[in-house]
């Protein structure tokens, strides 16, 4: 039996670990891949997860000497209303030449709670009620309280706004209809399973 896929999650908060993790274990039963996903995380928003993100390669680098890096290295920094490849740039430019071929960026726009909420079907089914998304907005937080009103309206306790849905938000979603409502997240999808097939 071949050893599991080694993927390592770097986060940049708590609803992008909690979301990603079980997609990216669905995405890679889904392409017959045993897959173990290890989080890293940088709490403390964005320039400190990019600063972090150096750390975390040093420190693989450092502990292992170079010999056994993920299979695959997900980075995930909102990209707060800039150009997708604006936000994409900012992981490339971060990253050292031994982890370059192997990293994925999610780059949720604006925000990760949008990604929660880009299968509305889903998210009724699984949540209780969903929010009217409409086109994208930029204002700070307005996914994350879309996400939270939304919780509350299905009359959930608001224990962690709307997080805590994550795992079953990623087994319901379909991939078609997130894809079509966020590009961001289209693009994740595609260029994860296409690496997961090339491994």
């Amino acid at each position: 039996m071949s050893n599991p896929l080694r993927i390592d999650l770097f986060a940049e908060d708590r609803g992008h670990e909690e979301l990603l993790r079980p997609l990216l274990e669905r995405l890679a039963r889904e392409q017959g891949k045993d897959a173990r996903v290890a989080v890293r995380s940088a709490r403390g928003g964005h320039p400190r997860a990019v600063a972090e993100l150096k750390l975390y390669q040093k420190s693989v680098l450092k502990r292992i000497g170079g010999e056994t890096l993920p299979d695959l290295l997900v980075v995930a920094i909102d990209g707060n209303c800039s150009s997708f490849a604006s936000a994409q740039q900012t992981i490339r430019d971060a990253l050292g030449k031994e982890f370059q071929d192997r990293t994925i960026s999610a780059s949720p726009d604006p925000h990760i709670e949008r990604w929660f909420l880009a299968d509305l079907e889903a998210f009724h089914q699984v949540v209780g009620a969903a929010p009217a998304v409409g086109k994208q907005k930029c204002e700070r937080d307005v996914y994350k309280r879309l996400l939270a009103h939304a919780v509350r309206e299905a009359g959930h306790p608001p224990t962690l706004g709307g997080i805590e849905f994550a795992r079953e938000l990623a087994e319901a979603m379909d991939y078609y209809r997130a894809g079509k409502a966020d590009s961001s997240l289209k693009h994740f999808l595609e260029e994860v399973t296409a690496r997961l097939k090339s491994l």
